[in-house]
Formats: structure tokens, C-alpha cells, sequence
């Protein structure tokens, strides 16, 4: 696999550039943050994610690794394809779409054109406890949930329902009353699971 790209910067646009790199012209698709963080440089090194489908194999290339990271999760996401994440990290930062996924901010991620409240609602539910866990990539701005969240959550995953359809629902009653003890979260969501 390619992991990166170092090279004389030959041709760039808002979403493509061409890396000659040894004689050898790499055209990588990108997007908008990275276009405007590569400036005009001669040299220069991208990290790649390589797309290999029956008819083709495309080139993504990203200034930061936190970038790739977050494309890759947001791939892993059903309903999310390779043109549609780099919509989205063209629309905002990994940084932002990271802390609207830790947050649960269905709002911030629907304001990307193309993604929809049910998208919106499942790359959050897939990859908010992937978030969590990215420290290597940036710290998350604000601390993410609560434990009283936390610990009904585990109560009702140890009495045996799914950890997605869960998650949701203590989101939601989360959400509208924060004030919540643990006892409440877990009686509530037992009346909606």
C-alpha cells in the first residue's frame, strides 16, 4: 500500500493535484483544507489512501495524517463513499467533523451538502466511540459525555441490549435532560428499547 507521496508539486487544483515523483506523475484527488494548506510549495509530501475497486484505483492524498484518519472512519461508515467523505472533511476540519461526531452534533455534520439527518445520524452512531479513542490525531475539545451516560449505557448493554440501539436512546434522553441520574437514564430508556 502507499502511504505517502514525496515529490516536485507539478500541477494543483481545489481537488486534484500531480506529484512527479522520480519521473513518475501521481495525480491524487484532495480536498479543499488540503488544497489551502499546500500553498505554493516546489516539494512536497502528501499521505495517501489508496481506493482499489474492479475498474479502478484512486489516489487520495492529505497534508495531515488527521485528515486520512478521519476519511478512512468516515469510510467504514455505510452509505459513505470515497467522494462523499472528501465532501465532507472540504466542508470542515478533521477537527470539526471529529468534535461533532464525539458530541453527537447531527446538525454540523447534516450542514455538509449531500448528507442527509439519517447519514448524519448513522456516521455519528458508527464512529463516535472510534472518535474517543483517536488520541494520537488531537485531543477532543471538551470532555465527551457524561458518566452517568457512560455508566446506564453499560447497564443496559449487561442486560443485553444492542450497544448501538442503546446508545441512541440514552443519547436522545441525555440530550433533552442532561440532569439525569443514572437510575432515570436507565428507567427511561427501558420504556423506548
Amino acid at each position: 500500500m502507499v502511504t505517502h507521496i514525496k515529490g516536485k508539486l507539478v500541477e494543483k487544483n481545489p481537488t486534484e493535484v500531480i506529484i512527479d515523483c522520480n519521473g513518475v506523475g501521481y495525480f491524487l484527488n484532495i480536498s479543499l483544507q488540503t488544497f489551502s494548506q499546500i500553498g505554493d510549495e516546489e516539494s512536497i509530501m502528501l499521505y495517501t489512501h489508496l481506493q482499489v475497486k474492479e475498474d479502478s484505483h484512486t489516489l487520495f492524498g492529505f497534508k495531515e495524517k488527521s485528515e486520512r484518519q478521519i476519511f478512512r472512519l468516515l469510510l467504514s461508515v455505510s452509505g459513505i463513499g470515497a467522494n462523499t467523505a472528501r465532501t465532507m472533511l472540504s466542508s470542515l476540519t478533521a477537527t470539526q467533523i471529529k468534535d461533532a461526531i464525539a458530541h453527537g452534533d447531527v446538525v454540523t455534520i447534516q450542514s455538509v451538502k449531500g448528507i442527509g439527518a439519517k447519514t448524519a445520524q448513522r456516521v455519528i452512531l458508527d464512529l463516535k466511540d472510534k472518535v474517543v479513542k483517536l488520541g494520537d490525531i488531537g485531543e477532543i475539545s471538551t470532555v465527551v459525555g457524561n458518566t452517568n451516560q457512560d455508566e446506564a449505557l453499560l447497564a443496559l448493554e449487561t442486560l443485553g441490549f444492542n450497544r448501538k440501539a442503546a446508545q441512541k436512546v440514552v443519547d436522545g434522553l441525555v440530550k433533552k435532560d442532561a440532569s439525569l441520574s443514572v437510575e432515570d437514564i436507565i428507567k427511561l430508556a427501558l420504556k423506548k428499547l
